[in-house]
C-alpha cells in the first residue's frame, strides 16, 4: 500500500469514527502548494471538510493557532469541530468552493475587494500577534534568494555569476530596507483571490490558508490582494485602491499622518516586488522539485509585475534589465529543455 492510499484510508476511518457513521465517503475538495489536502463529506444534510495535514511535513498546530487569532479578531475562518493533531487530521467548517478568483470581474470587484479590505483592516487592527514570529530581515532575505536559484538558474539556465550577483544584492538591499521601514502588524502572507471565498449570510470573505502568518510590513497583504499573482487590474485602478486604504489606515491610527501618498505607494510597490520575486522562484521550485507544473502557467504574469514595477524605480532599473536579458525570447510557461 503506498503512502497516499494509506493516508486516504486513515482519513476515511477517522471521519467515520468522529461522526459515528460507517457509511460516510470522502471526495477530494482541493489541495494546495504544500503537502496539505482537503476532502469533503456529507453528514446529516451538512457538508464538512476533512483537512489532512501530515504532521511530518505540515504541522497542523500553526493552522489552529492562527485560525483562533483570526476568529477572535472577527474574520470568517473555518470553525473546527474535531481534530487529532498526532494524525494531522481536522474536521472543519465547509466554507464552500466559491473562490474569489473566478467571480472577479469589473462588475464584482469593488464589492468583493471592499469586503476583503474590510476584513484586512479588522485583521490588522484586532488580530493578536503575541507569540507570533517576525517577518524579519532573515526571513525576507531567504525568500528573495529562492529566485536566483530556481528561476534564473534552474528555469532559465542562467545561474547568477559575477556582476549579476552585484545587481541582485543591490536590488534586494533596496527591497529589504523598504520592508523594514514599514509599521508592523499581523500579515496573512497569502491574502489573495485563491484564498478568499464568497460566503453567504454575511461574513464575507471566508479566509483560508493562513497558517504561515507572521508579524510584518503593513502593506504586504494589500499587495497580495491588489497585485494578485492570478489576476491583473489596471494600474490606475490599483493605485486608487491603495490610496483609499492608506486613508483608512491613517484614520485607524495604524500609520502616521506623515505617511503621504508617494511614500505609501512606494511601500506597496516594493513589498509587492519582494513578494513577486519570491513567487517567481517558488513557482519554479514547485515544478522542478515537487512536480507541480501548473504554476508555470502563472510565471508570465508574475514576471510582468516584477519588470513593470522595477522599471519605475531608478535604483531597480539594472535589476529589471538583468531579468529581461536572461528571459528574452523564452516562453516562461515552458520548462527548460
Amino acid at each position: 500500500m503506498n503512502h497516499l492510499t494509506d493516508r486516504a484510508d486513515v482519513r476515511l476511518a477517522w471521519v467515520r469514527s468522529v461522526l459515528n457513521d460507517p457509511s460516510l465517503q470522502l471526495e477530494s475538495a482541493s489541495a494546495d502548494a504544500s503537502f496539505r489536502s482537503y476532502s469533503r463529506t456529507e453528514y446529516q444534510g451538512k457538508s464538512w471538510i476533512v483537512m489532512d495535514s501530515p504532521p511530518a511535513q505540515e504541522d497542523p498546530r500553526p493552522w489552529l493557532e492562527i485560525g483562533a487569532k483570526l476568529a477572535a479578531a472577527g474574520l470568517h475562518v473555518p470553525e473546527v469541530y474535531a481534530h487529532d493533531l498526532d494524525l494531522g487530521l481536522l474536521l472543519i467548517e465547509d466554507l464552500g468552493s466559491r473562490l474569489y478568483l473566478p467571480a472577479l470581474d469589473d462588475a464584482s470587484v469593488e464589492r468583493l475587494y471592499g469586503d476583503a479590505m474590510d476584513a484586512m483592516l479588522r485583521m490588522q487592527l484586532h488580530a493578536d500577534v503575541s507569540g507570533m514570529q517576525p517577518y524579519d530581515y532573515a526571513f525576507l532575505s531567504r525568500e528573495l534568494e529562492i529566485m536566483p536559484e530556481w528561476f534564473l538558474g534552474k528555469h532559465l539556465g542562467h545561474p547568477p555569476a559575477g556582476a549579476d550577483w552585484d545587481v541582485l544584492e543591490n536590488a534586494f538591499a533596496v527591497l529589504l530596507r523598504n520592508a523594514l521601514d514599514q509599521p508592523r502588524c499581523f500579515v496573512h502572507r497569502d491574502f489573495h483571490s485563491r484564498n478568499l471565498l464568497i460566503v453567504g449570510q454575511g461574513g464575507n470573505p471566508g479566509v483560508i490558508d493562513f497558517q504561515g502568518a507572521l508579524v510584518g510590513p503593513i502593506t504586504y497583504d494589500l499587495a497580495s490582494l491588489l497585485r494578485d499573482c492570478y489576476i491583473v487590474w489596471d494600474r490606475e485602478r490599483v493605485e486608487g485602491w491603495v490610496e483609499n486604504y492608506r486613508m483608512r489606515l491613517r484614520e485607524a491610527r495604524l500609520i502616521g499622518d506623515d505617511i503621504d501618498t508617494d511614500r505609501f505607494q512606494r511601500w506597496f510597490d516594493l513589498i509587492g516586488l519582494q513578494r513577486h520575486i519570491k513567487v517567481l522562484g517558488l513557482f519554479c521550485r514547485l515544478w522542478y522539485r515537487d512536480g507541480k507544473r501548473g504554476y508555470l502557467n502563472d510565471l508570465p504574469r508574475v514576471y510582468d509585475y516584477i519588470v513593470g514595477v522595477a522599471s519605475r524605480y531608478h535604483e531597480l532599473a539594472d535589476f529589471a534589465a538583468l531579468l529581461q536579458r536572461h528571459a528574452s525570447g523564452r516562453d516562461l510557461r515552458e520548462p527548460i529543455a
